[in-house]
């Protein structure tokens, strides 16, 4: 489907490969998109860009992972390539994240699958026409993959997820190790600025600033703001591990062997032969990395556009 990925020079190894875009810091000129505002029929509406393009192919919905939002230089890039291939594009704004905080009163988490459903139910009928095709990066991935294990929308017919935590516990316990402290402190920041630029009370506010560690932060922040009993309900209940044998929708799963923040071993606890909608693809890329030779595109943005030009 695609060639082996080879890491471009210098950038060798999953650190370098995570931190690349921060260093580079690459735009991408997406041409200029149109506003959408999708009402998820609770008083909150998501907001979202949209990109057409002269085209038949499906439309691409493309959720960021946290703490970003549509304007996050992986979900420019993916647009970017997506675009030149002909594929119209919507970037999402998951529910209290960037744009999308102006008309929320709540805000995202890992395992709050619905609001895609709710986006979908609100999404015009002339943009699904010729179906709808999903990318999930990190978190937005573990939220795509339990939508769909949870029973797609019926224009969704195709999707991919790069990097998701599919075992949020494994993932929050690899985050709190020595050697990510300096992401953990980083995801920390901005975390707990998308809190406090929300309505909380003065609880919840204590609990945001006093958190030392992400664990921390989900179980005295997100946990009980979105009715889990602690950290750990949040994780075993929001985790996509367990939907993925339901999925009948093509998709493909992207994660890199070396991601320094979401292990791999949850992948490896998978039955690939069993799960027959899913393609899984391996390699060493870091997290949300995949910066390859041969090609400025990232290696992953290839491999989408090429299993979804396969499968649509």
């Amino acid at each position: 489907m695609i060639e082996a990925f080879r890491p471009r020079p210098p950038w060798l190894g999953g650190h370098l490969q995570t931190i690349r875009n921060q260093i580079v810091r690459p735009r991408h000129a997406l041409p200029e998109g149109e506003r959408l505002w999708l009402d998820l029929g609770d008083g909150d509406a998501l907001a979202a860009t949209l990109h057409r393009v002269e085209s038949q192919r499906p439309l691409v919905v493309l959720v960021h992972g946290l703490a970003g939002t549509e304007d996050s230089l992986y979900v420019q890039a993916t647009a970017s390539h997506l675009l030149t291939s002909g594929f119209p594009v919507l970037r999402l704004n998951l529910r209290g994240a960037g744009p999308s905080a102006e008309r929320c009163r709540r805000q995202y988490h890992a395992g709050r699958s619905e609001d895609l459903r709710l986006a979908f139910a609100a999404l015009p009928a002339d943009l699904a026409v010729n179906g709808v095709a999903l990318v999930g990066y990190s978190l937005g991935g573990n939220v795509l993959l339990k939508f769909l294990g949870e029973g797609a929308a019926p224009a969704v017919r195709a999707a991919a997820s790069v990097s998701a935590p599919i075992d949020l516990a494994e993932a929050a316990s690899a985050l709190a190790e020595p050697r990510n402290r300096l992401y953990q402190t980083w995801l920390l920041a901005k975390m707990r600025s998308e809190a406090l630029a929300g309505s909380i009370s003065d609880q919840e506010r204590r609990a945001v600033v006093s958190a030392k560690s992400v664990i921390a932060f989900d179980d005295g922040y997100v946990a009980p703001r979105n009715g889990f009993a602690s950290a750990a309900d949040y994780y075993a209940r929001s985790s996509a591990a367990p939907f993925l044998a339901r999925i009948a929708v093509p998709t493909l799963v992207i994660h890199a062997t070396n991601d320094p923040w979401i292990p791999m071993t949850p992948y490896g606890r998978i039955d690939w032969q069993g799960a027959t909608a899913l393609t899984p693809l391996f390699a060493a890329g870091g997290h949300v990395g995949f910066h390859g030779a041969g090609s400025p595109v990232a290696w992953h943005d290839r491999a989408i556009v090429r299993f979804f030009i396969g499968r649509l």
